[in-house]
């Protein structure tokens, strides 16, 4: 059985080798045919060919002093206006020159002696022409030369900047990020005005090549933390990415927490603050969504709002929404516990006026409390998906469906009621962790029918291990409550004066328990020593 082990063994080792060479060799090929030729006509058949002769491909032939070269844009693409007057009309006076030009003075005239677009780039591969023939560019192919020359004439459509609608605020600038990458940076770049302020474009997904740019401070960021992130994007193993939730499972050590160490934010000035302190950003084109990396857990529970009213009423707020956390993942699963296993510990009246209830009702407590949750969350999808003015009406039949007829056809109590009303408006305090808080409301309400206030605990116990388990490029997401620093709560459940705040800048990777290791300091370390 050994020697037929060893046997399967070194026939898997030479399969493998086979099939990396042949991989090899495969894509040594495709590299030398991905390369434009210097003939104009092969270069429209291959890219003809490859491009599977789409509708949306224009293309127009010149001859510019007796030079064929072709025209090549995107239909819908490029702005038709800018293409006429900033690059047609130059090529035609061109065109009107005396003759004895060669393609060389032609590429030497477009690359050096005329600005016909500020954004103006080379080609010498035909997934490099399709990337940015895709992106709004227009391209100018050059018979007799095995490059094709590219200039930035978007003039596509898109949403225009409005205020975000999952993030609304009292006071503060109401404009949100938008769909394309470039608008989006450039919303940053107007807020930041210092040359510390680094973007770096790369592109993910092997079939879309989706535009991607990491935002960061150079003076700020971690260097080896930047290097890790830049590292994992490079080898994403995705073909297309649409949304910015592609890449952010790839970009957390624990993706299956209930948690997530990864932000998002659709606010130009919530990102600027957060590249102030040292973190990285990352937007994805086609989405308004940035993501934050890294994002603490307590940053769930603050707003826009909490920097520009006074202090007390911050304070009052912010406990609010943490009440209000705890309230929908724990109200229902402790209500069900005790009225299943310790209802010795309900006052008299109440637990009168809750026997009397259940006691009219056909289904156990915990059945209960999970069917009128699923219905609740079955209306509340239907609500958010159909258009809405067959969303108020979703409204209006929930309302009548479990306010009413539930109770009065004895399918559920009226106590029953009153915890999923409160759990449904305190879920919606903290919109960004929706997702977390409704699975966990389903997990803690089985806990506590099942096990009681045992289970409870034992929830909330496995809950806090797993939200302190989550780490983003070596910082826990639960600093500073755990590791516990004083000083670094002046801005957690309470926030002190911006004449405090305002004295000291704040590094991501000063919070306590970080590992988030920083090049730049030690470097500034070690030249201090160098000094005699």
């Amino acid at each position: 059985m050994a020697w037929l082990k060893a046997l399967r063994q070194s026939a898997a080792q030479k399969l493998a080798q086979y099939r990396r060479e042949s991989y090899l060799s495969m894509g040594s090929d495709v590299e030398k045919q991905d390369h434009l030729v210097a003939s104009l006509s092969e270069n429209m058949i291959s890219l003809r060919k490859q491009f599977g002769n789409s509708s949306d491909l224009l293309n127009r032939e010149l001859c510019l002093q007796g030079i064929r070269v072709q025209l090549l844009a995107c239909e819908g693409l490029v702005s038709l206006q800018s293409l006429t007057e900033i690059l047609s009309d130059p090529l035609n006076a061109y065109a009107s020159q005396s003759d004895g030009k060669t393609p060389e003075d032609l590429y030497r005239w477009l690359r050096q002696e005329v600005m016909l677009a500020p954004d103006q780039k080379e080609v010498y591969t035909y997934s490099q022409l399709f990337q940015f023939l895709m992106s709004g560019f227009a391209v100018l192919l050059i018979d007799g030369l095995g490059v094709g020359i590219c200039f930035g004439l978007q003039g596509y459509n898109f949403r225009s900047i409005s205020e975000p609608s999952a993030e609304v605020n009292v006071r503060g600038s109401r404009e949100g990020f938008v769909e394309p990458i470039r608008i989006n940076m450039t919303m940053i770049r107007r807020r930041i005005k210092s040359p510390k302020l680094k973007f770096e474009l790369m592109t993910v997904g092997s079939q879309s090549r989706t535009d991607l740019c990491l935002v960061y401070m150079t003076d700020r960021i971690s260097e080896d933390f930047l290097n890790q992130t830049r590292l994992r994007l490079q080898q994403l193993p995705m073909d297309v990415v649409l949304e910015s939730a592609y890449i952010q499972p790839f970009l957390e050590k624990k993706p299956y927490s209930f948690f997530s160490g990864i932000g998002t934010t659709e606010r130009p000035d919530t990102l600027c603050a957060k590249i102030a302190e040292g973190r990285l950003a990352i937007l994805v084109d086609g989405t308004p969504f940035a993501l934050i990396l890294p994002f603490l857990f307590h940053e769930n529970f603050q707003t826009v709002d909490d920097y520009t009213h006074r202090p007390a009423y911050t304070a009052f707020v912010r406990i609010l929404k943490y009440i209000s956390f705890y309230l929908t993942i724990l109200l229902p699963g402790t209500y069900v516990a005790v009225g299943v296993h310790h209802p010795e510990l309900l006052p008299h009246a109440l637990l009168r006026k809750v026997m009397e209830a259940e006691a009219s009702t056909p289904f156990p407590l915990m059945f209960e409390a999970l069917l009128i949750q699923l219905i609740y969350e079955l209306m509340r999808e239907a609500g958010l998906r159909l258009p809405r003015p067959v969303g108020h009406a979703i409204g209006i039949v929930g309302a009548l469906v479990i306010g009413d007829a539930a109770v009065s056809a004895g399918l559920i109590g009226t106590p029953m009621v009153l915890i999923v009303a409160l759990t449904a408006i305190s879920s919606f305090v903290v919109p960004s962790l929706y997702d977390s808080v409704t699975v966990l409301k389903f997990l803690f309400i089985l806990a506590g029918g099942i096990f009681g206030l045992f289970g409870i605990t034992l929830g909330v116990s496995a809950l806090l291990l797993n939200l302190c388990s989550v780490t983003v490029g070596g910082v826990p997401t639960t600093a500073p409550a755990t590791p516990f620093n004083p000083y670094s709560l002046r801005d957690m459940f309470l926030r002190a004066g911006w004449k405090f705040l305002g004295k000291y800048v704040f590094h991501i990777e000063d919070v306590p328990g970080s590992q988030m290791g920083d090049k730049r300091l030690d470097a500034a370390a070690q030249k201090k020593e160098d000094q005699p």
